[in-house]
């Protein structure tokens, strides 16, 4: 067998097949002409015959591959399978990489990677949307190595009960982006977020859970059913409550409001800062419903007047009106708040053109994290105004469907 020994030889070599070079080092001419490197040893852990390739000759010199032959056999002498061990260096650069890669951001290409598999856009808004709701905000600028089990629980324990579907999807797809960071040697170990076995011995049987009928928080497929009853008790309270559904506000923020913060022109609800619970004005976009409440009322608005005016002369109404208008109903202990939390699930699992900022501006709430409350630029009113057009097309269409059913 001629041995290729220099430079030239192996650039001279046009042959397809195997051409040796050195002990164990072979240069690989395919019927294309293409030239690599191949290093062949038996395994010290196998003692079967492995091939390793080196790199192509375009990028690998001779001299370059003499070199690394001449490592793997150091390796070969120490019982070191020098595949494994570049295996093992590999997933040691992943782990490094992987520690500087939130959680948030393998989300995102695990999302990305799964796409062409989901046929439905609404699905993978979804996806985004529900982690954007309830993971990120616990661990989601956190390392994906650090995720652990009681970061998972932060996140679900408070949805677990009041929102069992939505939180058993949550920790679904926690589950996956994990797998998927492992599968792509991110992270190493057990899913802290795994059911079987791990937390279903932390958390409430989902199945179990669902049987349970009342919840805090009225299901969002199921405001409809709301909506009708409060139009059949057409009251102050009804309005008042079906306005605070449409706009997505607090109890307080509908009772205390007057004729002077509306613009009908615009159609605006601006509630001053004094009475946020966020200590900042706040532009509510009105949908068309929420105006026909307003224009039901045809007399009484003076500016300094309450719009929904309670028992007494001169003040709105009290702090119990909704509450006790809901148990008159008796759909169920829901309480008037929850119906912020029927929004916003509705917003992650059916607004999906919407961003999370856009929900989260819509609710009014604060954000914590400092970075990104810097880069906010306005409140997105004209956003916020589709949004609530589409919440209450939603309602609506519900409704129809409810009528057409009887």
């Amino acid at each position: 067998m001629v041995f290729l020994k220099s430079a030239r030889s192996v650039e001279a070599i046009t042959k397809p097949g195997y051409h040796r070079c050195d002990r164990g080092l072979y240069l690989q001419v395919s019927i294309n002409g293409t030239k690599s490197w191949i290093f062949r040893y038996k395994s010290p852990v196998t003692h079967k015959q492995r091939e390793m390739g080196l790199g192509s000759l375009n990028i690998v010199s001779l001299a370059k591959a003499l070199e690394i032959a001449s490592e793997c056999h150091l390796q070969l002498l120490k019982a070191i399978d020098p595949i494994e061990e570049r295996k093992r260096i590999k997933q040691t650069v992943l782990l490094k990489q992987a520690k500087a890669m939130t959680f948030e951001e393998v989300a995102e290409r695990c999302i990305d990677s799964k796409k062409p598999e989901w046929k439905n856009v609404k699905h993978i808004q979804q996806w985004s949307n529900s982690l954007k709701a309830y993971a990120y905000p616990v661990f989601g600028k956190l390392s994906i190595s650090d995720l652990t089990t009681d970061l998972v629980l932060k996140s679900l324990e408070p949805i677990w009960i009041t929102k069992t579907e939505t939180a058993t999807r949550v920790r679904q797809r926690i589950e996956t982006v994990w797998d998927w960071a492992k599968a792509r040697g991110y992270v190493e170990g057990e899913n802290p977020a795994r059911l079987r076995g791990h937390l279903d011995k932390l958390l409430a049987n989902p199945a179990k859970v669902k049987q349970v009928k009342h919840h805090a928080a009225v299901p969002y497929k199921e405001i409809s059913l709301v909506i009708r009853k409060l139009r059949e008790f057409y009251g102050v309270s009804s309005l008042a409550l079906e306005f605070m559904i449409l706009t997505a506000t607090r109890t307080g923020e509908v009772r205390g409001a007057k004729w002077k913060e509306i613009d009908l022109d615009n159609k605006v609800w601006i509630i001053p800062a004094d009475r946020m619970k966020t200590q900042k004005e706040h532009r509510v976009p009105l949908c068309l419903r929420a105006m026909d409440i307003l224009n039901s009322f045809k007399s009484n608005r003076d500016p300094g007047d309450f719009i929904f005016i309670g028992g007494k002369i001169g003040k709105g109404l009290s702090d119990g009106a909704m509450l006790v208008l809901l148990k008159k109903m008796n759909i169920g202990p829901y309480t008037p708040h929850g119906f912020r939390s029927s929004f916003r699930d509705w917003a992650a699992e059916e607004a999906y053109q919407y961003s999370n900022e856009t929900v989260e501006l819509a609710l009014s709430h604060t954000i914590k994290n400092k970075a990104e409350a810097a880069y906010r630029r306005g409140d997105q009113l004209e956003r916020r105004r589709e949004l609530m057009n589409e919440w209450n097309k939603y309602i609506e269409k519900s409704l129809s469907k409810t009528h057409a059913n009887k």
